[in-house]
């Protein structure tokens, strides 16, 4: 009886002690969760990431805007292998200054009901490449604009999708408790020119001091723009997969999953 209230009492004191925001648990002990996600649906991605991560045997998450015709059945075959598809809208409105475009398609001339239609045509799009109900969401340029108005909360009412992804990052305590994060504003860090291998291993071991997670974003690998160096890519995909056992690389939608199941 005295064994098992000193247990009781010490398992107590262990658990006042516990930080208010803990660590994430994530599966089979990992350290931290590691997610790509990749935007614009780029060849570079199709003709460059996607072999490197399906070499290695990872997955990734791809935001599709502006799919092309001829791509249809090469992102049909990127769903079907496992990778995760999202929302980036159809045509990526962004404010004019930003991202120059048509008129009809930059951020100033939509409504927030015009803003969500697309993303719901966009939604669409998705289900007949990869068959799925549910997606997430990535905004344009990392702006949730339409006509000068933000429409996230109207997103969020409308539940048109499961997440929204921004292009801003947080400090790595505020990344520890994914549980916590609102899915309408998933941070993560964008690497584009200069990005090394050693620059993305290194934001990865801050979040194992966390034990949070790493959400990267890329454009072009190796082509294209925003262009991450096919090489340094490929470089950092073989590390990823020699810490498998101590690393969760998983989609932006499987680490949401996890983190909500398992508080």
């Amino acid at each position: 009886m005295r064994a098992k209230f000193l247990a009781a009492a010490l398992w107590g004191c262990l658990v006042a002690a516990l930080p208010a925001d803990a660590q994430t648990r994530w599966p089979h002990g990992a350290k931290a969760a590691v997610v790509l996600t990749y935007d614009d649906a780029l060849e570079s991605q199709l003709a460059n990431a996607i072999p490197a991560l399906d070499a290695a045997g990872l997955k990734g998450t791809f935001f599709l805007a502006n799919v092309k015709e001829k791509d249809v059945e090469r992102w049909r075959r990127v769903a079907a292998s496992g990778h995760e598809l999202a929302n980036h809208t159809i045509f990526h409105p962004c404010t004019h200054d930003i991202y120059p475009a048509d008129p009809r398609y930059v951020s100033e001339a939509y409504t927030s009901t015009s803003m969500l239609r697309e993303i719901a045509q966009a939604n669409v799009l998705l289900r007949a490449l990869d068959g799925r109900d549910h997606h997430g969401f990535a905004t344009p340029c990392g702006q949730s604009l339409a006509g000068g108005k933000d429409y996230l909360e109207d997103l969020r009412k409308a539940g048109l999708v499961t997440y929204v992804r921004g292009v801003t990052d947080t400090p790595a305590d505020a990344r520890a408790n994914v549980a916590k994060a609102d899915p309408m504003h998933v941070p993560s860090r964008p690497f584009d020119q200069g990005a090394t291998a050693e620059k993305m291993i290194a934001y990865v071991r801050e979040a194992e001091q966390g034990g949070g997670w790493a959400v990267f974003l890329f454009h072009g690998v190796g082509g294209d723009y925003s262009v991450v160096p096919d090489a340094e890519h490929r470089k950092f995909v073989a590390w990823l997969a020699r810490h498998r056992a101590e690393l969760w690389v998983t989609t932006l939608q499987g680490a949401l999953a996890w983190a909500k199941a398992h508080p």
